[in-house]
């Protein structure tokens, strides 16, 4: 069959190359760094030339800048579901940060070396899930859940570096595990111990 290529429109075949490029440039980016990737890298890893990719991004810059702006997509179109009233408004989060580790590794990856790096797209996925988080943190306050006295802004943070150190550290984090963090016991582990941790703390209350 002849696909017929219409104005401003992508046919299937050019869509299939430029996801199976980007999807080997994000591979690349989280193992290795954007930095440390070349064109010919990509190319090769998406098994297509030199010329196709630099056809459809023309230059490094270009690539990046694809890659970021679908790495920022799919982060956000997970966290930024709105919770169900009836749920449990923190596993939910957890169960969420957990799905982008388990079933988006490279994603999770490339996203921590942003964070690390301070790149853009670091900065915007930083700013953008700290403004979820205080919504939600505002709104169980206002559902009376919360004591208070609590900073509901360092209470908002201080989950964010929960899940993002977690992103950030995990090759430093499997070392003290029996599996690795993308296990589903492991991640069960994590997500109940956080939980715990803002609900509840660690230690002992004294009167």
């Amino acid at each position: 069959m002849t696909v017929v290529q219409e104005p401003d429109r992508v046919v299937p075949e050019e869509l299939s190359t430029i996801q199976r490029i980007r999807n080997a440039a994000l591979r690349s980016f989280a193992t290795n760094g954007a930095a440390a990737t070349s064109l010919r890298t990509v190319a090769s890893a998406a098994g297509v030339s030199l010329g196709l990719v630099q056809h459809h991004f023309a230059t490094k810059a270009g690539l990046i800048k694809a890659v970021d702006e679908y790495v920022l997509a799919q982060v956000l179109t997970v966290m930024s579901q709105p919770i169900p009233e009836a749920a449990d408004s923190l596993a939910e989060v957890g169960h969420r940060v957990g799905k982008i580790i388990s079933e988006q590794t490279d994603i999770a990856d490339y996203v921590g070396r942003a964070l690390i790096d301070g790149s853009p797209l670091g900065t915007s996925i930083f700013d953008a899930l700290m403004g979820f988080g205080t919504a939600r943190w505002h709104q169980r306050n206002e559902r009376g859940e919360l004591r208070p006295d609590l900073d509901l802004t360092w209470a908002a943070m201080n989950a964010m570096v929960l899940a993002l150190g977690a992103v950030v550290l995990r090759t430093h984090i499997e070392r003290q595990l029996p599996g690795p963090l993308t296990d589903p016991m492991q991640l069960v582990r994590w997500q109940e111990s956080v939980n715990e941790l803002l609900r509840e703390g660690f230690f002992r209350r004294t009167n």
